[in-house]
């Protein structure tokens, strides 16, 4: 791990470390002595930093959300580690190499013809990219993390990268939280494949507006929904509708409190 700099945000006490671990780079916040609670964010860049961000600078606000709902819990904000995707000029499907689940994308999947993750030239490396995180990031950052306190969050392909460590890595945590998982890049097989892997120990959440791309979304989500509901998730699984929500960080940001409160309140 090679520090690259520290740098403060607005409404959030102490500094955000950005890191490098080989080629990838890693954004964290730590609350001033450290906390129990750690939380493993997709796409870095728009988690803490306006001038990565996607989006017209803007971020998720999760330390602050995360520093808001845990004071209403009473507890430690958590650890939040922000992990960059790779795409580049160079490398333009680099997020979807990360993000889209390997495994699930067998040579007779279905795949969107807006995406290229079935071209020959793209080999996803979804499970290295995890392994990746659980194995040399989180460990170097936090230590040895409780799963029980431990949770994954990420939104559109990010959802299913969510989604997938969930499948990949049962034990590392124990709540996914899932913001308009782009179920929309194939079809009710491939949704089906993966609600049929998720561990039934974890607490799931999912969660969509309706503008943007995520006016596509209700067919599929609906049928994800009915799947977990047969599956037996009851009250360890949340699906939410957000009007006037799009899909972009500022909608993610304006409910992220409600994802955040599903995970850190008892």
């Amino acid at each position: 791990m090679q520090e690259i700099k520290r740098f403060q945000i607005r409404g959030v006490p102490g500094e955000v470390v950005r890191t490098r671990f080989d080629d990838r780079i890693v954004d964290y916040w730590t609350p001033r002595g450290g906390s129990e609670h750690l939380l493993i964010a997709h796409d870095g860049q728009n988690v803490f930093d306006g001038t990565t961000s996607t989006h017209r600078r803007q971020t998720w606000k999760m330390a602050q959300s995360a520093i808001d709902v845990a004071n209403e819990a009473g507890i430690k904000p958590p650890t939040i580690i922000g992990v960059w995707h790779s795409s580049t000029k160079n490398n333009p499907w680099g997020r979807a190499k990360d993000l889209a689940p390997e495994k699930f994308f067998t040579p007779d999947t279905y795949v969107d013809s807006r995406w290229a993750v079935k071209d020959s030239a793209i080999v996803l490396h979804s499970d290295a990219y995890l392994n990746h995180i659980f194995s040399e990031i989180v460990p170097a950052i936090h230590g040895v993390n409780d799963p029980e306190k431990s949770a994954v969050i990420g939104s559109s392909m990010g959802g299913l990268a969510t989604l997938y460590a969930a499948i990949q890595h049962p034990d590392k945590f124990s709540t996914a939280l899932a913001l308009s998982p782009h179920w929309i890049i194939s079809d009710k097989n491939f949704a089906r494949s993966m609600v049929e892997a998720l561990p039934l120990t974890h607490k799931i959440w999912m969660s969509r507006g309706d503008k943007g791309i995520d006016k596509e979304y209700p067919p599929l989500q609906n049928y994800v929904d009915s799947l977990m509901r047969e599956r037996g998730f009851t009250s360890n699984y949340e699906s939410k509708v957000y009007k006037r929500s799009g899909h972009n960080e500022r909608s993610w940001a304006k409910y992220l409190n409600d994802p955040l409160r599903f995970w850190l309140s008892a």
